[in-house]
């Protein structure tokens, strides 16, 4: 068994029986901001071939450091069999359509399948807000002797999930930063070191975690960092491990787990690691001295990287070039319908976000989200916006303008992890701040309030809901499984009351669970 890093969570899998093409990306990802690390833009052509050649496609989830759309459009096959993870929505499916895919695989979460003779597949799903209102997921792939599991960046609840399919060869995991705090935060020099060497202390703690629980023969750093090229975002690179970063390399990693008495391997983009009964072995394309040079002279393969890019990256920015618009207007008539849908979500967050779109001549235009009457305002007529607010976010006019242009649903994946802006809050973390702009859709902010309201049900014993209908039945509104609410998830099958968010089935006649035992739910016909 095979297993050629493409670089980040990039993996393309081989077997006898086939090959898996996992998270395959290539262009830069959110506004430009991230670029593969070490690079993949020299991969040689024979694999290549095998990559634009492979048997199945798996892309985890919606990110665009893992579903790079303009290349998967690009490079692959419209026929290519997909591997579809068990999502509680089809967008990831309707996506892939856009792009012109037709063939795709349904999984079922957590659930071994065999692909053909000798390739079996179980694909993993986390589906809590905070993992991206698509979802994220993970998955193992089998030959009948050997096991691999890609957990890429998904921070599953269950650390004994992966494993229960059999010993693990090779697992492949992040450890490093895929988020913009702290660094976009508006914070004096010491605390900001302060909590960014925090942050990559609790990351290395949590992938060890899962190392452990996998117990795998070796382990394989993967999923970042990015690399930060454009000279705005420079620093945001950890090479000497003095930055104010949360982005630390392999090398660190591989330190930490061989400190924890773990076998873990380095792999670039082209490295193939082979898996035989007796010996895991890894095979670089570069010499091992070349090897050894991108992380021991990182600052000057940086460099050179960014210089081979600086074109690129210049046409880009000339890209963003946009007309002024009426920007309040135009989020009003976005958001104010999602936040009247979004009752508890707005409850939860509480004091109103304030947006601060920059002019290039230092001018801005202030957008006042007052969550509390759930309308969008003009900050510039309101006394005293700024002390008003309790979260501001200030970011280039120009960006604003792109990112509503383009009726981006999920400003973490369009805009925030492009780094190219500044925050500011006057309390602790409130986290439906970002669940509210990761949600910008219909769709998506319903399963939001769904999961808000069912947070506020379970911290509060002594609040009773009212059953809900679901086609022609009355049911309890909560799954016994995970608590979803059936009023957002609950589909009648026939005989059966279905949970979409996790496919628990329930009889619709005694409220058994054919999922499960011991999970009855309450349900009755309603009286006409």
């Amino acid at each position: 068994m095979l297993a050629t890093s493409l670089g980040h969570a990039g993996i393309l899998i081989e077997c006898e029986a086939g090959s898996i093409l996992c998270d395959p990306w290539f262009e830069p990802a959110f506004l430009g901001s991230w670029f593969v690390f070490p690079r993949n833009d020299q991969l040689d052509d024979d694999l290549l071939d095998r990559i634009e050649n492979a048997d199945y496609l798996y892309v985890s989830h919606l990110h665009g450091d893992h579903h790079d759309a303009q290349w998967l459009k690009s490079h692959l096959r419209r026929d290519i069999p997909i591997l579809l993870p068990d999502y509680p929505t089809s967008e990831q499916k309707r996506e892939l359509e856009q792009l012109g895919f037709t063939n795709f695989i349904h999984t079922e979460d957590g659930v071994e399948q065999v692909l053909r003779d000798g390739l079996s597949i179980a694909i993993h799903v986390e589906t809590s807000i905070t993992d991206g209102p698509g979802g994220d997921s993970a998955i193992v792939v089998s030959d009948g002797t050997h096991r691999i599991v890609n957990q890429n960046d998904c921070r599953t609840h269950d650390l004994a999930a992966l494993r229960s399919h059999g010993p693990v060869d090779l697992h492949w995991l992040q450890y490093s930063g895929a988020i913009w705090y702290p660094m976009v935060y508006e914070l004096g020099a010491a605390e900001m070191a302060q909590l960014c060497s925090a942050k990559v202390e609790s990351q290395g703690a949590r992938a060890l975690k899962y190392v452990e629980a996998l117990d795998a023969r070796c382990v394989v750093p993967s999923a970042g960092p990015p690399a930060f090229l454009d000279d705005d975002l420079f620093h945001l690179n950890m090479i000497s491990g003095d930055e104010a970063s949360i982005f630390p390399d392999q090398q660190w990693f591989l330190q930490q787990l061989a400190e924890a008495g773990k076998n873990g391997v380095l792999a670039i983009p082209g490295s193939t690691i082979s898996v035989t009964a007796n010996d895991i072995s890894v095979s670089h394309p570069l010499p091992e001295s070349d090897v050894r040079a991108i992380f021991n002279d990182k600052r000057s393969y940086l460099q050179r990287y960014r210089d081979d890019w600086q074109p690129w990256l210049d046409d880009l920015h000339q890209s963003w070039n946009r007309e002024p618009t009426d920007l309040v207007s135009r989020i009003a008539a976005w958001w104010e319908p999602l936040m009247a849908k979004a009752p508890t979500v707005c409850e939860l967050i509480g004091d109103p976000i304030l947006i601060q779109a920059m002019n290039d001549d230092g001018s801005s235009v202030e957008i006042f989200v007052d969550v509390h009457s759930k309308n969008v305002l003009d900050g510039s007529t309101i006394d005293n916006a700024s002390d008003k607010a309790g979260f501001r976010f200030t970011l280039p006019r120009n960006l604003l303008e792109l990112t509503v242009d383009n009726g981006a649903v999920d400003w973490s994946n369009s805009l925030l992890l492009s780094c190219r802006f500044t925050a500011w809050r006057k309390g602790p973390y409130n986290e439906y701040v970002y669940n509210f702009l990761k949600s910008l859709s219909v769709e998506r902010m319903t399963r939001t309030e769904a999961e808000a309201r069912s947070k506020i049900t379970t911290s509060t014993s002594q609040v009773v809901e009212d059953d809900v209908e679901v086609g022609d039945f009355i049911v309890q509104r909560r799954c016994p499984h995970r608590n979803a609410d059936f009023s957002v998830f609950g589909e009648i099958d026939g005989e059966d009351l279905v949970c979409t968010l996790h496919g628990w089935r329930f009889d619709t006649a005694t409220g058994r669970c054919r999922t499960s035992d011991d999970h009855p739910v309450r349900i009755r016909r309603q009286e006409t």
